[in-house]
């Protein structure tokens, strides 16, 4: 399958031939643009990366609501100051995973 670019909107179609009209925007058959090989396995690597940097957030968050729930039972020091490094990690790890995700977007890469 081809990948089709709208060069309007920046949509990305999969599929022998572009659309009719843009899904997203509209725009005539005539503004997309076919990408290279190259391109096209760009677009898929980024599809991929950002399909397990999404996990990793889902993981991320779960881990933060376990914390929380470990330092809520108080069970000893030790266990608390563990929790709550986990939860640090939790929060740092997700902020500079939207980062990332947002510079994909603003390069294009989201595919």
């Amino acid at each position: 399958m081809a990948l089709w670019k709208c060069q309007i909107c920046n949509f990305i179609f999969e599929g022998p031939a572009p659309p009719d009209n843009c899904p997203k925007c509209g725009a005539p058959k005539e503004k997309f643009s076919q990408l290279s090989e190259q391109e096209a396995l760009s677009v898929q690597k980024s599809r991929r990366t950002n399909y397990l940097h999404m996990k990793a957030l889902t993981l991320l968050h779960e881990l933060l609501a376990i914390s929380e729930e470990i330092i809520k039972e108080d069970l000893d020091p030790p266990c608390i100051k563990l929790a709550n490094s986990e939860k640090e990690f939790a929060q740092i790890t997700i902020q500079k995973i939207k980062a990332e995700l947002e510079s994909h977007m603003k390069k294009g890469k989201w595919g």
